[in-house]
């Protein structure tokens, strides 16, 4: 009854199976026989059991099939690029459908434990010095990923800045005095390293002064709008899996977060629900 369940409210939908199946590659039939190959839609549905839940492999009900075959083919589409490309294409419905809101754009850096370590893993220092990893994310002005990096925990966000803002896979469109591209940050990117790194990309920095510095007149059309990012990363911990990575090889961590960003991009749009 609970494996029934547990299958029943974490099946793929048509409207995400359309989009995924086009990147998936085609599995011929081997002509020296062999067990058969599991179904893909049901390999999905594993996948995503496990980006929701935050199971173990070896946990998922059994009705998605054998829980280390459907590793293996999960860990075949990173390295092949298909959750990559999913969060690429499901940008760009995104944008055809509702446009990518560059004005006001977020950044901010979110630490998550990572028990079993791994690659891009570090001594949390706000966690009794446990492992864990640190993932920087950018947003667009609804709160939509843009971009992403990963590193231990114990990497300041500041030396995430540079990779984060270059790892939007879709064209950014330039910044023009008509249509300035604004980036809202917290005081831990207080500095001349962060603001040479984010003016020399064409934005326009938006960061609080340390209570040491005289502050900035406060204006309407600069109000912060930091808060999206934190509801971003909250959106994000909500699949299991990114809330505590057991992912030893971060591009297999990197593969859900992809997946996840996929699938919050072309909610947005209002594609999928």
């Amino acid at each position: 009854m609970t494996e029934n369940r547990a299958t029943k409210f974490h099946q793929v939908s048509d409207d995400l199976w359309e989009r995924i199946d086009l990147l998936l590659p085609v599995y011929q039939r081997s002509p020296k026989g062999g067990r058969p190959r599991l179904p893909i839609r049901s390999v999905v549905n594993g996948i995503l059991y496990v980006l929701q839940t935050g199971c173990q492999w070896k946990a998922m009900p059994t009705q998605f099939g054998s829980g280390s075959a459907i590793h293996e083919y999960f860990q075949e589409w990173v390295a092949q690029g298909v959750f990559e490309e999913l969060w690429r294409l499901a940008l760009t419905e995104y944008d055809d459908l509702k446009g990518i809101d560059w004005k006001w754009q977020s950044m901010d850096g979110a630490m998550t434990k990572s028990p079993l370590g791994g690659e891009k893993t570090g001594k949390n220092p706000t966690d009794r010095g446990k492992l864990g990893v640190k993932r920087s994310t950018l947003i667009d002005g609804r709160g939509v990923p843009l971009g992403v990096a990963v590193e231990g925990a114990n990497v300041p966000d500041q030396k995430l800045v540079a990779e984060t803002l270059d790892e939007i896979p879709i064209a950014r469109p330039e910044p023009t005095a008509d249509k300035p591209q604004h980036l809202c940050l917290d005081k831990g990117y207080a500095g001349e390293p962060v603001d040479r790194e984010v003016c020399r990309r064409g934005y326009t920095p938006h960061v609080p002064r340390k209570a040491n510095e005289v502050p900035k007149p406060k204006h309407r059309a600069g109000k912060a709008r930091r808060w999206k990012v934190e509801r971003t990363h909250s959106w994000l911990n909500r699949a299991r899996r990114l809330l505590t990575r057991w992912e030893k090889k971060v591009a297999n961590y990197i593969g859900f977060l992809h997946l996840q960003f996929a699938i919050i991009a072309l909610r947005t749009a209002g594609v999928i629900g």
